[in-house]
């Protein structure tokens, strides 16, 4: 074997990882969540950043009863700020002393309407948080990990969502927004592989997460929608947090090493096909 040829590990002991938008509603497994959990079960320590601090606390709570006490730390950051962004870098260089992994969960569902009925302040707002966040996020967070030594000194996780692949919501903000992430995360690649750091892009499917029986979100979903969501993939299952963390995780380590640029579906096959009736194998038709 080639001595230069070194394995690819699956721990991430010894990184130091920020989760933007690591709380969800109550005690509920959101992908933020989900994502901080997995990032501390492989090892690393996790800043849990969230513009509510409470939320946060639950998630590096649950962090730290399981891995340990000084596997995570709560921060209040508010991820559209650059101000705010800075303070986050300076207690986690503080806490931890470097950033390895920034994974980009923060996003609304955002104004309603169409071209012709959509309030251009709430798009603004909307546009502001799903997508300048992350660019805010990345650009205190970047000069650190490019101090890092080694040939990949930094992963960057973009969150999009399929509605940015394919569209078709009622809405028009939230697939206009998801999509920017799509190509920001292409951009971003290109920006920064001189840097060593990778930056690539999971878009979840049709996930149960906390927002869908959330007060503040609306009505909760019925399960005669769970339902209709669940058939609209080829697998016709349910997916949640734990699924959107598990690629997100892959993309953030070293068995990834060599992606970036990457737009990864996590969807049970959503995306792949025009119709889920699709006719199985020697079925004739």
């Amino acid at each position: 074997m080639d001595p230069e040829f070194v394995r690819p590990t699956r721990s991430l002991e010894g990184r130091v990882a920020v989760v933007s938008g690591a709380g969800a509603a109550g005690t509920g497994l959101g992908n933020g969540r989900a994502c901080a959990i997995l990032l501390a079960e492989a090892g690393a320590r996790v800043i849990c950043a969230d513009i509510s601090l409470p939320s946060a606390t639950v998630t590096a709570d649950r962090i730290t009863t399981e891995f340990g006490p000084n596997q995570a730390l709560a921060i209040q950051c508010d991820a559209t700020s650059e101000s705010s962004g800075a303070a986050l870098v300076t207690k986690t260089l503080e806490a931890f002393g470097r950033i390895d992994i920034l994974i980009n969960v923060v996003g609304i569902a955002g104004a309603v309407g169409t071209a012709e009925t959509v309030s251009m302040a709430e798009w603004a707002k909307g546009m502001e948080v799903n997508v300048g966040s992350m660019v805010v996020m990345s650009k205190v967070c970047v000069p650190i990990m490019a101090r890092n030594e080694g040939q990949w000194r930094g992963s960057i996780v973009n969150l999009s969502s399929v509605a940015g692949l394919r569209g078709g919501t009622p809405s028009l903000l939230y697939p206009t927004s998801k999509g920017a992430i799509v190509n920001l995360t292409r951009a971003m690649a290109a920006h920064h592989a001189g840097q060593g750091i990778r930056v690539n892009c999971v878009c979840p499917g049709m996930v149960y997460t906390p927002m869908m029986s959330s007060p503040t979100s609306g009505p909760p979903m019925t399960a005669e929608a769970r339902e209709i969501r669940k058939n609209r993939s080829l697998l016709k299952t349910e997916g949640n947090g734990w699924d959107v963390a598990a690629a997100v995780r892959f993309l953030a380590g070293d068995e990834a090493r060599w992606m970036t640029g990457v737009i990864l579906p996590v969807d049970a096959g959503a995306t792949c096909a025009t119709s889920t009736d699709v006719p199985g194998v020697g079925s004739g038709t």
